[in-house]
């Protein structure tokens, strides 16, 4: 296969550096390598050096390109590539990509963002997850869930992604869990309890609100036969429960929407959604990834 025919995409976040050699014309990942070099690992110099040892043996001479999504393209990254303002389409994250300093036919790929007096939100990777599902689910129109340390939430419309929403459920769910009272029992790994996660749904639609559903982690634990390995799920079952009850609040139309995430935190979401009445498509983080920076490669090498 020549250099013409393939495609390296990254997706490196701030823990961790994922990278695909992929087949241009079927969009087949050909090999991948992963890593938890993220941001917090590297000085900036050390970037297109580590880089080219990762994939360097993929590049044929640097023919093969490289185009790279996520945190990467941060102030805290490699080089800052810009945010653009809603609408955006993937043409136009194409039309505004950066070549990354120190590597040759390597580009960063630009964020979004949505500023005005009522929201104010920025996103940097998941943007080309969500174009990368609707590219897989072959439908111009998808609302889409994305969880994660900061989770979001997008609204895609003719193709263009016109609205997106940030929580921080997954960030909130360590420092609870590592850094609380309540959390104290659940220290120690333990497998996924779906019960407790129930329990945890259903505390975070009470009276009281989340504030006071998050303490019960502590009271259950105590008094209610919540067992220590069982405490982490019912937070989690709070915090993404509190999550879900907030979008549907603001997205009363939402019936529909397309589950974008690793398989360890779908399947908690899905629980999740299904429970508040939606209809789940369930797509994997790295075929979406793949899928979505494909397309944008393609916009901006025929640009």
């Amino acid at each position: 296969m020549s250099a013409e025919q393939r495609l390296i995409v990254i997706d490196w976040g701030t823990s961790n550096f994922r990278a695909f050699l992929v087949d241009r014309q079927s969009g087949a990942c050909l090999e991948s390598r992963r890593s938890e070099a993220g941001l917090k690992a590297l000085e900036t110099t050390e970037f297109p050096h580590y880089c080219q040892a990762q994939v360097g043996d993929w590049r044929e001479g640097g023919r093969v390109p490289i185009y790279l999504a996520g945190m990467v393209g941060s102030k805290r990254g490699w080089s800052e590539a810009p945010q653009l303002d809603l609408p955006v389409s993937g043409r136009d994250l194409a039309a505004h990509v950066v070549a990354a300093p120190g590597l040759e036919n390597a580009w960063i790929v630009p964020g979004v963002k949505h500023v005005d007096d009522a929201h104010c939100d920025v996103m940097r990777g998941e943007e080309v997850q969500a174009f990368g599902a609707l590219a897989l689910s072959g439908t111009p129109n998808a609302d889409c869930c994305l969880p994660g340390t900061h989770s979001k939430w997008a609204r895609l419309h003719d193709n263009r992604l016109i609205a997106f929403t940030t929580l921080m459920t997954g960030e909130l769910y360590h420092a609870v869990r590592f850094h609380t009272l309540p959390g104290e029992p659940a220290r120690d790994e333990a497998p996924f309890d779906e019960d407790a996660f129930r329990q945890g749904l259903a505390r975070a639609q009470g009276e009281d609100g989340v504030l006071h559903a998050l303490f019960e982690a502590r009271s259950r634990h105590l008094y209610r036969g919540l067992a220590a390995e069982q405490v982490g799920s019912f937070i989690s079952g709070v915090l993404i429960g509190e999550e879900v009850r907030a979008m549907r609040a603001t997205r009363p139309d939402l019936e529909r929407l397309l589950l974008i995430g690793a398989e360890a935190l779908r399947r908690p979401y899905t629980l999740a959604l299904e429970a508040a009445g939606l209809e789940v498509t369930p797509l994997d983080s790295d075929a979406a990834t793949l899928a979505g920076l494909a397309m944008i490669a393609e916009h901006h090498h025929a640009q």
